[in-house]
């Protein structure tokens, strides 16, 4: 991970802004750099991923189709200067897949590159093509630019909202983008995410795609749908195992988590480092997670946390979040902790996640969808939204740790594709949810068959039933009745509605004060179906949970 900030106007603040960017160094320890475009700042914060030469550091100035090395630019106290010919000054947080073959076709138009970075190619795009080049990546990425011939601001993000970008506007009409909405704090009134699938160009915000968007279903059948999500997803785990650093793979022993870690083993030569987390007394994923790694032949590491740990992490896990969102938070503790600690015990820089597979398949509540259309609306919308919720956990979680998430469920044309596929097909006709995609690897052995076809549980849960239960506890204890009922009534938008969610609330209004539309609402089961009118967001709680939390 890296951290990006942008300030588009020569009027701010510099020792404000130098501040801001220092917010997240955790994304980019490696190295920081300041550019002075002539009209602004462009700030970057860098973890080398790939590249990993001082070349490949960001931002990129960028002048007669040739990358400036750092000698031609001038240092200042505040930042370097451009060239006065200049044409383009970028910065990336992101990971471009098939930059290779992009980067030849350029070289073969006379483009020069200093570094191998994949990101040093986007200013040489940009000059060919403008914003028509976002329509042409595949990629997870934020990124803010500077076009100094024609003056002007571009931001754009990924169609999913992988990496994380926000943007706020100051008093006097300045926008500034930044990687997480930590930096902007101070600096701008109002914080929001900036829209996934979106570029930003002379004030405003134009999509250019749209993963939610489905104009058509295609007629495939079940053994040619099977295919194709077999093969998308083989795809979309090769791309993100290309890394000029150690790779390594979070392990739940859940089925999706299990299936990226078994692929990834079939297409490598060594074996994997996979990671999980359980609490100290209840703990279900590990003993599923373990029979995995034994399967695949992992060197599996075990990070086993307790009910005071919980309790430590709910301040820096909500800090590096930026929400409030229950099940968000509750996922996160165990994900940040397992992070923290491959951090501190080992030498990987990228962690490969199962994250984006419920959004397209189901969750155990879309078992209660009244039709297959209820279904498509509700996967259409969960798409949109996760740049908020999953996606989110994932990235802050593993940044936080100065590491980087690749999401191979993320991945472009595996998400066109299964969205794509007619929601009749989607549906729990058969008990037992995501169907589709556990029998589209029944073949491959992969991993254990009784993996392959084991009962979703909700990974708050998994890592230990307990860890939700003693943080409710712990509110409990933290807000008497009265207390409570006096303190919600502060909080008009999203108002909390438990006294686990005060808690939360507390907390972000603490790192982020007056900034909770940030994120739309909490995440919540479809109440206006039958059987999820529920109080909790836990899958716990629903009917159909059976023996998932075994």
């Amino acid at each position: 991970m890296c951290s990006i900030m942008g300030y588009c106007s020569k009027d701010g603040d510099w020792p404000a802004l130098q501040e801001a960017l220092k917010r997240t160094v955790s994304r980019g320890p490696d190295d920081t750099r300041t550019v002075d475009t002539g009209n602004g700042w462009i700030g970057f914060n860098r973890l080398s991923i790939m590249g990993t030469t001082d070349e490949g550091m960001q931002p990129f100035v960028y002048r007669n189709r040739t990358t400036c090395l750092a000698s031609e630019l001038s240092e200042t106290e505040m930042g370097y200067c451009v060239p006065d010919d200049s044409e383009i000054v970028l910065a990336c947080n992101g990971e471009i897949y098939g930059f290779r073959k992009i980067r030849e076709d350029l070289l073969q138009k006379g483009y020069q590159f200093i570094s191998g970075s994949d990101c040093e190619i986007l200013p040489a795009l940009y000059k060919e093509y403008g914003t028509e080049m976002f329509r042409m990546l595949d990629a997870e990425f934020a990124l803010v630019l500077y076009d100094r011939v024609q003056d002007r601001w571009i931001a754009a993000r990924d169609p999913i909202g992988i990496r994380p970008l926000y943007y706020g506007i100051c008093r006097d009409g300045t926008f500034v983008f930044a990687s997480e909405p930590k930096n902007l704090v101070g600096l701008v009134s109002g914080i929001r995410p900036f829209p996934p699938g979106h570029y930003f160009k002379d004030g405003a915000f134009v999509r250019y795609r749209d993963m939610s968007e489905v104009p058509a279903y295609h007629e495939d059948d079940l053994l040619m749908t099977d295919e194709n999500i077999h093969d998308l997803l083989f795809q979309g785990v090769r791309k993100r195992l290309d890394s000029d650093t150690p790779v390594g793979f979070l392990l739940s022993g859940g089925l999706d988590s299990s299936l990226v870690c078994g692929i990834a083993a079939s297409l490598l030569d060594k074996p994997l480092e996979t990671w999980a987390i359980g609490m100290d007394v209840d703990a279900i994923d590990l003993k599923y997670a373990r029979q995995v790694a034994d399967y695949i032949h992992s060197n599996h590491h075990e990070v086993i946390i307790t009910k005071q740990d919980v309790l430590d992490a709910l301040d820096p896990v909500i800090e590096a979040l930026g929400t409030y969102d229950i099940t968000t938070i509750r996922a996160s503790i165990g994900m940040y902790l397992v992070c923290k600690a491959i951090h501190e015990q080992s030498d990987l820089r990228v962690i490969l996640t199962g994250e984006i597979s419920d959004e397209i398949f189901g969750y155990k509540y879309t078992d209660f969808a009244p039709s297959a259309e209820e279904f498509q609306k509700e996967a259409e919308k969960r798409i949109r939204e996760i740049h908020m919720y999953d996606v989110l956990r994932a990235d802050r979680c593993i940044s936080v740790n100065s590491l980087e998430a690749r999401v191979p469920f993320g991945d472009l044309d595996f998400v066109e594709y299964c969205m794509s596929i007619d929601p009749e097909k989607k549906l729990n006709r058969y008990g037992k949810g995501k169907y589709l995609l556990r029998h589209a690897f029944e073949q491959d052995g992969l991993i254990p068959e009784s993996i392959l076809w084991r009962e979703k549980a909700a990974f708050s849960d998994a890592v230990g039933h307990s860890l939700t239960d003693d943080i409710v506890e712990y509110a409990e204890q933290l807000y008497p009745d009265e207390v409570y009922e006096e303190r919600i009534r502060q909080y008009t938008h999203a108002r909390p509605f438990t006294k686990e969610s005060l808690l939360y609330r507390d907390i972000f209004e603490k790192h982020y004060p007056g900034q909770s539309e940030m994120v739309v609402d909490f995440w919540m089961p479809n109440r206006n179906w039958e059987g999820c009118n529920v109080t909790d967001p836990s899958a716990r709680v629903l009917a159909n949970y059976g023996d998932s939390g075994v």
